[in-house]
This record gives C-alpha cells, sequence and structure tokens, in this order.
C-alpha cells in the first residue's frame, strides 16, 4: 500500500480520564515519525489525580515544527465527558471536522454553536465487538486513514507497544485499529473532503521521540550528574522517574526524599561529597528550596535545581503552563546570593542547557537553576538528532593535600580549590555563616566584604561565551523572549519573513548574570522591540527593565496561562503596530 503524507495537520483528540487519549495520540506520533515526518504532541489534562479530562494536541508536518499550530483541522471526541474545559484550548478553523461517537451524547453546546461538519462514528460499539479492544485504538485507525499512513507500519507499532501486555490485548488493540482504518464513513469523508497532502517528506534519518523532561534527564546526565533528590511534583515527576534507572545504571543514584527541604539538603550534602547532584521541582517546591540554596551559595557547594514551572501561586493550576517562577529564580535567595538562572528555550535546548548549567555550577561552584515549564516538560516531539558544542568548561577545582587549607581564599577569579572530605591536612569549618578564608565563622566587615566580593566576582568575570542566547534573523525589529515561547516567536517570525518583514529573534538563555554588554550590541540597529512572555505581571519584560538598557520602542505581548501564546497572536502585534 502507497503511503500518504499530511502537509501540516493538528489533530485533537479528546476524553475523559482513562479513555487512553494520550495513548492514541502517543502512537499517532510515532507513526508520524516511522513515516519520515517532524511532529509535536502537547497533552492537556485536568487537576484531578485521576479521572477528570484529558486531551492530546497532536502537530504533524513535513517539515521541522516547534510548536502547535493556531487551530486544528480535526477534532475526534473518544467522549464528551469534560469536553467543554478544552473548548478554548482546542481552537478550531472554519474548514475544521469532528469525528464523534454517537453513544457519547449530545455534541456540548461550546462546540456545536461553532457549526462544524460532524463525522459520527460509533467507535465504542466497534471496540465491543472485538475481544480486548478499546475505542482508542479504533480512532487511531481512523486517524491513520485519514492521514494516509500505512496499516502495516502501524500494525508493527501496536505488537511493539502491546505485546507486553499478552497475546488477547496486543490482538484485540491490532483489531481494533484495523476496524477503524476500514471504517466506511471515514473512507467516504476522506475521498469527499480529502485533507491537505503534499508530495513526501525528505527523510534525513532517525527521529528523536522525546519531552522536555527526559532532555533535561539526558543533559543533566551528559553534564556529569551522578546523585539526585527529589520529592515528586506535577510536572517535574516525569524527569525523575527517567532519570532513576539511567542514574543506577551510570553507577548514581536516585533518592526520593521525605520532601523539598530534605531533597535539596541531601543535594548539598551530595555534592559537598564530591558528587555532582541535583533535584528537580516545581513552583511550590522551588519556593521550599530557597533556604538551603542559600547555604550552598555562601558555602560554594554546586548544586542544580530543575524548576519545571506551572500556574501559580499556590496550587493554582499544577497541570498547566506559565512562566512564572522567573522572578522567585532570579530573587528568591535572601541576603546578596549571586547565582545562575537558566531557562532552556525548546525540546532539544533542554538537553543543552541543563548539561551547560551542570557544568556551570561544577566550575564555579555555586547554585545553578533550570527553568523550563509544563509545555516543555510533558509534550512530546519528533526531531531530527539534536547537535549542540559547549564551550570547554573546567571541572570543580579539587583541592590537593595541604598545610594550611584555606577552604576560601581569595584568587582573582574568586573560584577556590575545593577539598573533599577525608582529603589529608584539609579540614575545615563548612556552614552557612559569614567566614574568613579558612572557613571559620567571621562577623568582621572586611572578611563579609572580602567573601561577598568573591562570589560575586566568580559569576560576574566568567566567559559564558556565545550560549547566553539564541540569536537568529535580521532586521530592524526585534522579538525578545525567553523558555518555551521561543518556539512560537520563532515559527511567527518566519511567517513575518513570508510576507517581506525581516525580523531578528533574540531568545535569552542565560538570564542570571544578565548580559547587558551582548544584548546592546544585538540590538544595534533595531528601531522596534516586542518582548514575548507567558505571564500576567510581566515578568520578564520586568526583568529587562531591571537589566537591561533598551531605548527603543517597545511593545509586550505578556498573558498567561493556560492557553499559550500562538504564533498568529504574534504576527497580529505587528499587523496592529502604528
Amino acid at each position: 500500500m502507497s503511503t500518504r503524507h499530511p502537509c501540516d495537520i493538528s489533530i485533537a483528540i479528546t476524553g475523559s480520564g482513562g479513555a487512553g487519549a494520550i495513548t492514541a495520540g502517543e502512537l499517532l506520533l510515532s507513526l508520524a515519525g516511522k513515516n519520515g515526518c517532524f511532529g509535536m504532541m502537547r497533552r492537556s489534562f485536568g487537576p484531578q489525580i485521576r479521572g477528570g479530562e484529558a486531551a492530546a494536541q497532536v502537530r504533524i508536518s513535513h517539515v521541522p515544527v516547534e510548536c502547535m499550530n493556531d487551530s486544528f483541522d480535526l477534532l475526534l471526541a473518544l467522549d464528551w465527558r469534560n469536553a467543554e474545559r478544552f473548548a478554548e484550548e482546542i481552537a478550531l478553523h472554519q474548514d475544521s471536522l469532528i469525528i464523534a461517537d454517537p453513544a457519547a451524547g449530545e455534541v456540548p453546546t461550546a462546540i456545536r454553536d461553532l457549526h462544524h461538519e460532524v463525522i459520527p462514528v460509533p467507535m465504542q460499539a466497534l471496540a465491543k465487538d472485538i475481544p480486548a479492544a478499546r475505542p482508542n485504538m479504533v480512532a487511531l485507525g481512523l486517524l491513520s486513514h485519514w492521514l494516509g499512513f500505512c496499516s502495516d507500519e502501524a500494525g508493527k507499532l501496536i505488537d511493539e507497544v502491546f505485546s507486553k501486555k499478552g497475546e488477547q490485548i496486543r490482538a484485540g488493540s491490532r483489531a481494533a485499529f484495523e476496524a477503524g482504518f476500514t471504517e466506511p464513513l471515514i473512507i467516504e469523508a476522506g475521498e469527499a473532503r480529502p485533507r491537505p497532502r503534499r508530495g513526501e517528506p525528505a527523510f534525513d534519518g532517525a527521529r528523536w521521540h522525546f519531552n522536555g523532561n527526559q532532555g533535561c534527564g539526558l543533559g543533566a546526565i551528559r553534564g556529569g550528574i551522578r546523585f539526585a533528590a527529589a520529592y515528586p511534583i506535577t510536572p517535574a515527576s516525569d524527569l525523575l522517574e527517567w532519570l532513576s534507572p539511567r542514574l543506577e545504571q551510570l553507577g548514581g543514584s536516585l533518592v526520593q526524599a521525605e520532601d523539598e527541604l530534605a531533597s535539596i539538603n541531601m543535594v548539598i550534602g551530595a555534592s559537598f561529597g564530591g558528587v555532582p547532584s541535583m533535584t528537580a521541582t516545581s513552583g511550590p517546591g522551588l519556593a521550599l528550596m530557597t533556604e538551603a540554596m542559600g547555604l550552598a551559595v555562601a558555602s560554594e557547594t554546586p548544586a542544580v535545581v530543575v524548576n519545571v514551572m506551572r500556574g501559580g501561586p499556590s496550587t493554582g493550576i499544577p497541570t498547566k503552563s506559565e512562566q512564572v517562577d522567573l522572578n522567585i529564580a532570579l530573587h528568591g535567595l535572601h541576603g546578596d546570593a549571586p547565582h545562575l538562572v537558566l531557562g532552556a528555550l525548546d525540546h532539544a535546548d533542554c538537553i543543552l542547557t541543563t548539561e551547560w548549567a551542570v557544568r556551570l555550577a561544577e566550575a564555579l561552584q555555586t547554585v545553578a537553576i533550570v527553568l523550563t515549564d509544563q509545555l516543555l516538560a510533558q509534550s512530546t516531539v519528533l526531531i531530527s538528532e539534536p547537535s549542540y558544542e559547549l564551550p570547554d568548561i573546567n571541572a570543580r577545582l579539587v583541592a590537593e593535600p595541604a598545610e594550611n587549607y584555606q577552604r576560601y581564599v581569595i584568587t582573582e577569579n574568586g573560584i577556590s580549590p575545593m577539598a573533599i572530605p577525608g582529603t589529608a591536612s584539609s579540614t575545615y569549618v563548612a556552614d552557612g555563616l559569614e567566614h574568613c578564608e579558612s572557613g571559620k565563622p567571621s562577623t568582621a566587615a572586611a572578611d563579609h566584604q572580602l567573601q561577598l566580593d568573591k562570589r560575586s566576582r566568580k559569576i560576574e568575570k566568567f566567559d559564558y561565551g556565545e550560549h547566553w542566547a539564541d540569536v537568529r534573523g535580521e532586521g530592524v525589529i526585534a522579538i525578545l523572549t525567553w523558555g518555551s515561547t521561543t518556539a512560537v516567536v520563532r515559527e511567527a517570525a518566519r511567517r513575518l519573513e513570508a510576507q517581506g518583514l525581516t525580523v531578528k529573534v533574540i531568545a535569552l538563555r542565560l538570564l542570571l548574570p544578565a548580559s547587558p554588554k551582548k544584548l546592546t550590541t544585538e540590538l544595534a540597529g533595531v528601531e522596534r522591540v516586542l518582548v514575548v512572555e507567558q505571564s500576567h505581571s510581566r515578568q520578564f519584560y520586568r526583568y529587562l527593565r531591571a537589566y537591561y538598557d533598551i531605548a527603543v520602542d517597545t511593545h509586550v505581548l505578556a498573558r498567561p496561562g493556560p492557553l499559550p501564546i500562538t504564533p498568529a497572536e504574534i504576527v497580529g502585534q505587528f499587523e496592529s503596530w502604528s
């Protein structure tokens, strides 16, 4: 059977928790990769631990994609329970189609009022006639036929995924897929209303299929992390689950602590013992960790904290994305506590940024906070193998046995040799009090001044190279952004370029320390700046105002989650900019 592929199509699969919408979406994305396509799947959940609503939002394209599109071409509803909660998240356009099971009840008013064509397919009935079958596998067959994917390739994938669950489930899943793939209603609809298709994608090798949490885990391991301690929290828990067995394979370990306070202190203890260490958390956990992070700064002990942002404050919206922990990451540590804050820009960049953060924390003997968010962490991409180069960074400066060892000796670059416990003749007092060069507690103004200068100097004077930001394009207009909005900004810039408007995109990766001279250089000749971020209080914009001098006409596109900013919204900012 010949294989046809969509040019660029977005599909949403919705259902109540446990209906299998996410599984169907993940398998559909895997099939896209096996057919040479690129893609992305965003998982959307309600806040319930069990049940509630779930949606898989899938975009498949011949060319690399980093974000979701403005709207969806097709909505498939396994059921309509709580579907109204997705009405805003799953925008439809005038030609969008809806596939729904008549047994699921009436189409919700919010969707029915849009007057889209609805194709009724009895997915539950089709699955009921097949032992061990489920409607979501029927849905996978429907969508695979709609997209022109080969059923043989899908069958192999189903066998691979479900073989461990037993022969009955594997056979039932494959039969359910075939029932959906050969459903006459879909065949007829495809012939009458074919989806946009254009040629064959250029296959350039195997696709990497991963999410942002896995990317951060891989970057941490590449950077040298061999110990992690953490307390589970949405949406960072996936990172810990991925990391645990892999650390064990490398001779390291992961400990589930009793809470966030214990986890960060375990990290500091392990690092003090000479093992590169990290934790992962989200906003509420980060708030609890700030006092201990101050201890790491004062004692000059390397520590990496990956913070996966979610909607806040308090418990907030734990399953939705928002860029709202920037302020606490920058300013949450009490006293003058210079540290590093980095923001991953896309899925591949989760690998680069986390590895870089680990190497920087080890070299500079300080805390590095890596910021990602729910959108990056729990969405999955199909991309070509990521490639990047990091500058050579010296490993932790370890002290050799020496008489009269001074742990915090004043050096030109601010970095002092760190003795590993048990090193002969190199014992010292290690605590959170201010100290003199030997480590003994001191309240002397001169010692405090020297140590403050030392801790600042090693952060501020270090050469971070070209990775401080990702800069693309040229033009008299620039878009400044950070984190997960970077991918949306890049797509908007491509659309603007197609309209004849050249735009420079500057996405900041290194947020603390700031790089004012470098940004000034990049903004030379720029006449207008648009700042794009996902927060209500314009945290990124206020950060820019605090650390950088941007003396040109500046507009801001900022709004809170859970609705992500779309490329069309960014393009619209320029169309309305008078």
